[in-house]
């Protein structure tokens, strides 16, 4: 006997010679750390999704601070009479002081506030003086209407083309404490970059990461309520509405959006989807394992053990401290998967030995049980670590978490469920076991029958091989892609909210363009300033010498291209106000000295509305702040931005340096890095497999069959979602890892039974005959369950769930094909072949 099965013995003799006493230790652990669940937090923002190291963030936080882009929230107002009607201007009125009056909204901009330069007959050197707006304008409504929808600063962004939904543009109060913290940190993480042993620095980082996370929570928990709040006002409108015109379809609609918005509704999807997965995982899976054992006993213990686990992990990342992202919030249902795999065996396995050894005690059997799945099971969770692990290889923090998650979940699981099972089943008295389930389901019989035929066979290796060749060209068409506005069902009023912005009020998903210029020594002093002038220049001599020919040229090439690229919705930048100048002006483009001059003069509230969103004289930069067309399904976003970036390089010349940074950059980027290491890692993960395959089973044949019956499943799934059109997004690029650490258990189990039955009938052929009709039904069982636990994912409003869900068990159906019909088919094939006398001995000695 060697020492891990002396290990063995140990182990599984303890658990069953003690059971209340290991019983009311494991209870007492559980009850434990599931006092720390509470503190179990859920952090749905979309920082998650940002990559840490990623240095177009940097540039975004700096443009972001530079020009002082406000925190923002936008409600498209579509009501049932025309925009300039007195009842729609009277709701919209009524609306934005109601608005005004939430807590932590700085200010409400509406048509009402726009400054109305065009229609009421102003000149340009009016606009240093009172505008009037919508509210004290004595232009006629047909004027007013001609300029929201010919002027550059209204039209396709405050209101719509066709003139029938109009936007609120909601600035939040700031929050400078955030950005304090986040410079604070990076200073401290590059400090112990530097040095690693700054014992002072690493104090204070983890007193900062402390005092930040609490502040966040806080700030959170008032942004929520300043949402819900918001949230009521619009249904408090859109009920007055209905109820005023109840026949009628076109009544008045608001919807509401923004970047606080949808990180809020998905803080509600997650706490939801954590809700209806472990739910309905539970109940589905407690009525599959009723029909296949058809004993209520087996049913609750599973179900028991479950829940000790789930809320043992939880407790556990309580109390270190993680938080549940949009990504990790699967790992309730993941969990419950691969605990229940884990109870299944252990259940198939103590009926076996039931009914092998009947007459044995109950303790005895239920020894039994544990010590022979110890190995495949200790093996079979190890592997899917190793699937698991690998998702630490990413740059983006949620995946990091989700990969260190669910490796300690597991191992939980394995732990827990060893312990329980053993404790518990010691305690209980024997039980005739009901197997009418495998006498009538022939399933595994039937593949067995399959892969016993020599002629089924070819066609399995042929079927085997086409998929190969298809699912290889498949991945050849696969695409890194996906839309904020395609994560949400048509149903969800987030949905319908960033539908109605993005195709009629200018687009949903900002990008910001930077255009900085190189310094030229020789850069002469604008001609056209005049010694009367002196005075206005005096306290901004900058100004002076910015606006010249060069610049603007570069600004009104620049804006007229932008505003001409596909899938470009809005552009706001400096050129509005020399179209607007130029109108203004007599049909006179505004010169140097006009723009100095209004630089100069305007107040600092005008100044921060019209120019300190748009140019940086001290930075010699323009900003060109670009809203993109989220819903256009023809966007490839990467390609989008490259050629995007290489054409203005060109437009620009050698004068001026092009930066693109906003949030389409920094998820494209994301993306990218994702789909990268998720492909480094893979080659990982299979490594590691090959490797385990070869020590567990001693066998390079047998390693390298365990290898290709997984991979072919997932060459074959990603290749369907290439052919079909599907592009990987933050949930489906991790199938690879999870469904090869999931999927490797089975090829696991059955090469273990079936060197077992080998070594005892010495004939592949019974061999095979008797692991499908043992080891099968529980890959049946376990696969079916995972099946399960997944499919619940379809429930829920988040898209990359439901396609991770569904592309999961299509996964799971196939792996589990894979292991009934082509490993055994592989097994009797390779055993055709004289094997060395060395691996004889190991296959006859095995297990």
């Amino acid at each position: 006997m060697n020492k891990s099965d002396k290990i063995k013995q140990k182990l599984a003799r303890m658990l069953v010679s003690a059971p209340k006493l290991s019983l009311a230790l494991a209870l007492i652990l559980c009850a434990f750390l599931c006092a720390f669940v509470p503190k179990l937090a859920i952090d749905a923002s979309t920082q998650t999704l940002l990559l840490e190291n990623d240095k177009d963030l940097e540039l975004w936080r700096d443009i972001t601070k530079r020009y002082k882009i406000p925190n923002t929230l936008v409600i498209a107002y579509t009501p049932n009479s025309d925009l300039l009607s007195e009842s729609s201007i009277s709701t919209l009125a009524a609306l934005s002081k109601d608005l005004a009056q939430i807590k932590g909204v700085k200010s409400v901009f509406s048509m009402l506030d726009a400054p109305l330069l065009l229609s009421s007959g102003l000149k340009f050197s009016d606009l240093l003086g009172t505008i009037p707006t919508l509210k004290d304008s004595n232009a006629s409504k047909e004027a007013i209407k001609a300029e929201f929808l010919s002027s550059p600063f209204y039209k396709n962004s405050l209101v719509s083309s066709d003139f029938k939904t109009t936007a609120l543009l909601l600035t939040l109060e700031p929050n400078p404490g955030y950005n304090e913290f986040i410079a604070s940190i990076t200073a401290l993480e590059n400090t112990l970059k530097n040095s690693e042993n700054n014992a002072t620095a690493k104090t204070l980082l983890k007193e900062q990461r402390a005092a930040f996370k609490a502040y966040r929570d806080e700030l959170r928990i008032a942004e929520h309520e300043q949402i819900t709040q918001i949230r009521q006002v619009i249904a408090k409108y859109n009920q007055n509405s209905q109820s005023r015109i109840p026949h009628q379809a076109s009544s008045s609609q608001l919807f509401l959006g923004g970047i606080n918005m949808i990180a809020d509704d998905m803080i509600a999807f997650v706490r939801s989807d954590l809700a209806t997965y472990g739910l309905a995982t539970l109940l589905l899976c407690s009525l599959c394992l009723f029909i296949y054992y058809l004993q209520l006993r087996y049913v609750f213990l599973a179900i028991f053990i479950c829940l000790v686990c789930v809320g043992v992990a939880s407790g556990l990342f309580g109390l270190l401290g993680f938080e549940i992202t949009v990504i990790s919030s699967n790992y309730i249902a993941l969990q419950l998967i691969i605990t229940l795999s884990v109870v299944i065996h252990l259940i198939n396995s103590y009926r076996e030995f039931f009914r092998k050894k009947s007459s044995f005690s109950q303790k005895a059997i239920v020894y039994l049980a544990l010590k022979e799945r110890m190995s495949p099971c200790f093996f079979a969770i190890f592997t899917t670590i190793i699937g698991f692990i690998s998702l630490v290889f990413s740059d983006i923090r949620p995946i990091i978490s989700l990969g260190l998650m669910m490796s300690a979940s597991i191992t939980l699981s394995l732990i827990f469920s060893f312990w329980l099972f053993g404790s518990i089943m010691s305690l209980l008295s024997k039980k005739s076991v009901n197997t009418a389930f495998e006498r009538y389901f022939s399933l595994t019989s039937l593949c067995a029958k399959i892969a016993l035929n020599l002629r089924a066979r070819k066609v399995v290796f042929a079927i085997s091989a086409l998929g190969l060749c298809v699912g290889l060209w498949g991945i050849s068409k696969l695409s890194v892609e996906n839309s904020f506005i395609g994560y949400f069902k048509e149903n969800t009023d987030i949905y319908k909210g960033m539908e109605l912005i993005d195709n009629k009020l200018g687009g949903t998903v900002p990008l910001d363009i930077i255009i900085s210029f190189k310094k030229d020594k020789k850069e002469p002093r604008n001609s056209s300033l005049d010694d009367e002038f002196a005075d206005e220049f005096a306290s901004s001599d900058a100004a002076q010498y910015w606006f010249n020919e060069r610049r603007m040229s570069v600004l009104k090439s620049v804006n007229e291209y932008l505003k001409n690229k596909e899938f470009i919705g809005s552009v706001n930048s400096l050129a509005d106000l020399l179209e607007v100048g130029k109108e203004l002006n007599e049909g006179r483009e505004l010169d140097a000295l006009a723009l100095a001059l209004i630089y100069s003069s305007l107040s600092g509230e005008r100044r921060e509305l019209i120019l300190t969103p748009f140019v940086s004289i001290e930075n010699d930069e323009l900003h060109f702040s670009v809203r993109t067309l989220d819903s256009d399904p023809r966007l490839k976003r990467a390609e989008f931005l490259r050629t995007l970036q290489n054409e203005l390089n060109e437009l620009v010349g050698k004068d001026a340096q092009v930066k693109i940074s906003g949030a389409m950059k920094l998820y494209t980027n994301m993306l990218d890095s994702l789909f990268s290491s998720q492909i480094n890692s893979l080659g990982f993960v299979l490594l590691a497999f090959f490797a385990t395959f070869w020590l567990i089973f001693a066998s390079l044949r047998l390693a390298i069959i365990a290898i290709c019956i997984n991979i072919l499943p997932l060459i074959c799934v990603l290749g369907a979602m290439g052919l079909a059109g599907l592009s990987l997004d933050i949930m489906s690029i991790t199938i690879g890892s999870i469904s090869l650490g999931i999927g490797v258990d089975s090829a696991i189990h059955y090469i273990y039974r079936y060197k077992r039955e080998l070594a005892h009938f010495k004939d592949s052929k019974k061999a095979i005959i008797a692991s499908h009709a043992s080891i099968g039904y529980a890959l049946y069982y376990t696969s079916f369950a995972v099946f399960i636990g997944f499919g619940v994912m379809i429930s829920s409003n988040f898209w990359p769930t439901i396609y991770f869900g569904a592309l999961t068990d299509l996964v799971m159906f196939f792996m589990l094909a894979s292991s009934l019909i082509l490993l055994p088919s592989l097994l009797l094939s390779q055993s055709a072949y004289p094997a060395n006398e060395k691996n004889k001995a190991k296959t006859t000695n095995a297990v």
